[in-house]
């Protein structure tokens, strides 16, 4: 059985959406993620809000309540029938979030083992036939064939299979053929 490796944020949950609430909300701020357009936030917030926007992500209560992207559960419900789901995402930069994110697959991915859960510092250690992710980095390091999930930070980034959301998702996979 093939292996599918999917990075969680910005992929399976929405951090943008809630960390763009928490800027907004706390410098009284209007950033949408149309204003990223190529950029990440850290590249929009001036240099003296930096040290807020980590303290947002480290905060305990930051990725237990994120929105799932649309159609996620779905297609990684039924993909799950055809190919080995891992989720693979990058907890071990931000150390407070491996709890919060196991909370999360655990409540909105039960069908997807916790034996299938790889959080990891580097997604270059990562043996898959197939990931997908929104880090045009992760995609470099990796040894399969990438798929490149949009995301405002993403957008001028070239050279990968890009899918905008879960529906091209299914579709990619459903053209490998059954």
């Amino acid at each position: 059985m093939q292996r599918v490796c999917v990075d969680m944020d910005e992929v399976m949950a929405d951090t943008l959406a809630e960390h763009l609430r928490r800027y907004n909300q706390t410098f009284d701020e209007d950033v949408t993620p149309d204003d990223l357009a190529g950029k990440g936030l850290w590249e929009v917030a001036p240099l003296d809000r930096q040290q807020q926007l980590r303290a947002f992500l480290d905060a305990e209560d930051f990725f237990e309540d994120l929105a799932i992207m649309p159609d996620a559960q779905q297609v990684l419900k039924d993909l799950s029938t055809r190919f080995e789901i891992f989720i693979a995402t990058q907890a071990m930069t931000v150390p407070n979030s491996l709890g919060p994110k196991y909370r999360w697959l655990q409540r909105h991915f039960s069908f997807i083992p916790p034996t299938h859960y790889v959080f990891c510092g580097h997604k270059g250690i990562l043996r898959a036939d197939y990931l997908i992710d929104d880090l045009p980095r992760n995609l470099q390091r990796f040894e399969g064939h990438g798929l490149l999930y949009t995301a405002p930070h993403n957008l001028t980034a070239t050279g990968f299979t890009r899918v905008n959301n879960w529906q091209e998702v299914a579709e990619f996979f459903a053209g490998l053929g059954r």
